[in-house]
Formats: structure tokens, C-alpha cells, sequence
């Protein structure tokens, strides 16, 4: 079997509210916070960056791995606010961890859906026999311009995945199938040199979203034959708090199967980690038996969808932080010190 050896997550503390960055645009919080279903985000500090938060979640993910970080041989990197233009965040973190130099590293893009890319790969190259492990990161400080829709939900985290063969390591959950669904739909888009992202506003729902991510999950239950009833847990990936919710129930999925994954109505939308870590605070309150699944969405446009089984509960470490307590370990900031800490002014 092939699946995930370990995960680990890394959510900054600071938090800035709906209400606190509606208050200084002169509108009505109560209203947004009813249109997005997000209270507030998380704000990465002024000193942390997309590596930085990176090497987190992956010295995370290796606490409770039964290897070493020299038994890693990729280190693949999605975000799209990775502090180089050119130069590679991946040989940066794979440098940090000490996992030595025998390991293919690339960065990769495909907005949201960037750490989900990775693990496909990392999962094809497993699966060939040519690797028996490498790590998937999502991670991103998400990008939006002051005063537009997106300030209210892009917050920043990572999401460090092992993705590994059993035969040489224990796995916390196999893989029983993926696939993508991908067009060229331009609903999110920033050109080189520009500093904020653009979008279509209203036309990244149906056309998009909605229509990638339906894709690919009825795609992935026709191939595997199942159907929602059958699934345990459902992550799906959150703009905001109302679109995981809408999908999942056109997909006939309950919101019973959803509640485990919803960080986006706690931290906001962490573009690249954000159906990562969904996936994460599923498995801490998953059994063994369990099936997970998982349906990313990347602007431009694709979704990646898994289905995941619980092969055994996490080890614990007392290093080792779950996403709840991340969660929990909240820091509020004024407007201003969010612009200090995003935009460094």
C-alpha cells in the first residue's frame, strides 16, 4: 500500500477578525461574517514567510514518522507565495531538516491546489518503485490587496504530508484512489511582478469551483464505485465557510460527514494548505477504518480528490501540536498590526 506516514500542521497564532478589518472600510462585519461564514484569520508573524511556516509543519510531521529525515528523497513545495521568484523554497526547507542532498526537490504552483499536485506525484514516483518515501508540503502567507473581498479570508498555515510505501514504513492512512479534473478557467490569476491577485469575482463559484470540485469527486466515486453514504469523512476545499457546506450537499454528502474538517470558519482560507489541513483535524478525530475524502480546488482551474482509510491512530508526542490547539492558541491584532505583519510596512 501507499499512503500517508505522517502530518503535520503549522498555524501561526496571530488572528485578525472580520469585524476588525470591516470596521476600518467603514462596513457592516455582522453581514460579512454572515455572507463568508469566517470570524477571523490567521496572520503569519512579520518574521515568517512560506518556508518558514514549512519547516514547522514538516519538523511537525516528523515527530511521530518511523524514519529519518534522510529517508526522504523528494521534498515537493506548493504555495503561491513562495519568497523567491527564483530560487527554490524546497532546497531551503530540505536544508533545514537535514535531509542531506539525495532527493529530488521541486516547487510547485497550481493555487490552492499546489500541495495536493505534490502528493500525486510523490505518489506516482512510490508507486513505480523509485522512491519509498518524500514529503508534500502545502503552505502559504495567502496574498490579497486591501479592501478587496478576498482581505476577509486569506489567512496563512502549512501542512506537511509523508507520503510513503508500507512496505517500508507504518502508514496512518492508504490511499484507495485519486484523480483530477482540470480546465483552463481563469477565476484567480496574478502576473509576474504584480504584488495582489485578481479574480472574477462572483464567476469563481459555479464555473469554477463548483465545477471542478463536483468533477472530480463524482469522477473518483464512479471510479472506485462507492457512494457518499459509504464515506466516513468528507474535507473539501474552503474559500470560505459557505462553499465546502454547498458542495458537499449537492454532492449528497451530510454535514455530519464535513463538521470534522471546517477550519476555514476558525482560521480563513490558507490557499495551498487549506484542504491539507482539513484533511489533518479529520484524521484526529478519525478511527481506524475510517475513509476520508478529500477534494482539493486550485484556481486556473483543477481539483484533486482522494479517497483516504484510517490504517491507525496518529502516535502522539508531546512536541507535537494538533490542529485544535492551534486553533485555540489565538493572539489578536489590530488592523494595523495585521498590515505591519502581511504587508510588511
Amino acid at each position: 500500500m501507499i499512503g500517508i506516514a505522517a502530518i503535520g500542521s503549522y498555524i501561526p497564532p496571530y488572528r485578525v477578525t472580520t469585524e476588525e478589518i470591516a470596521r476600518v472600510w467603514g462596513k457592516n462585519g455582522h453581514e460579512i461574517i454572515a455572507s463568508l461564514g469566517i470570524k477571523e484569520k490567521s496572520v503569519a508573524g512579520i518574521d515568517e514567510d512560506a518556508v518558514t511556516m514549512a519547516i514547522e509543519a514538516a519538523s511537525q510531521s516528523l515527530l511521530t514518522f518511523k524514519g529519518t529525515p534522510s529517508d526522504l528523497q523528494t521534498v515537493f513545495v506548493g504555495s503561491e507565495s513562495h519568497p523567491y521568484a527564483v530560487n527554490p523554497s524546497a532546497t531551503i526547507i530540505g536544508e533545514f531538516l537535514g535531509i542531506g542532498n539525495t532527493y529530488l526537490a521541486a516547487d510547485m504552483q497550481f493555487a490552492c491546489k499546489a500541495g495536493t499536485a505534490g502528493i500525486q506525484a510523490i505518489a506516482g514516483l512510490v508507486a513505480s518503485g523509485q522512491i519509498t518515501a518524500g514529503l508534500a508540503i502545502g503552505t502559504d502567507v495567502a496574498q490579497s490587496k486591501p479592501h478587496d473581498a478576498l482581505e476577509y479570508a486569506s489567512a496563512s498555515a502549512a501542512v506537511a504530508v509523508i507520503v510513503a510505501d508500507d512496505q517500508k514504513f507504518p502508514l496512518l492512512l492508504s490511499l484507495e484512489g485519486f484523480v483530477s479534473y482540470s480546465s483552463d478557467t481563469p477565476d484567480f490569476w496574478r502576473r509576474d511582478g504584480i504584488r495582489y491577485p485578481s479574480h472574477a469575482g462572483r464567476f469563481t463559484g459555479e464555473p469554477a469551483y463548483f465545477a471542478h470540485v463536483e468533477g472530480s469527486t463524482k469522477l473518483l466515486l464512479k471510479k472506485l464505485r462507492i457512494t457518499p453514504k459509504e464515506v466516513t469523512h468528507c474535507v473539501f476545499h474552503m474559500p470560505n465557510g459557505k462553499f465546502p457546506r454547498q458542495v458537499a450537499k449537492r454532492l449528497g454528502f451530510t454535514s455530519r460527514q464535513l463538521e470534522t474538517s471546517l477550519t476555514v470558519d476558525f482560521i480563513g482560507n490558507p490557499y495551498s494548505a487549506c484542504s491539507l489541513l482539513g484533511l489533518h483535524a479529520a484524521i484526529e478525530q478519525a478511527s481506524v477504518g475510517d475513509t476520508i475524502f478529500m477534494a482539493s480546488y486550485g484556481s486556473g482551474a483543477g481539483s484533486d480528490a482522494f479517497l483516504w482509510k484510517v490504517q491507525k491512530k496518529s502516535d502522539s508526542h508531546p512536541d507535537k501540536k494538533s490542529v485544535r490547539e492551534q486553533i485555540e492558541r489565538n493572539i489578536p491584532i489590530s488592523y494595523t498590526d495585521y498590515l505591519k505583519k502581511t504587508h510588511k510596512i
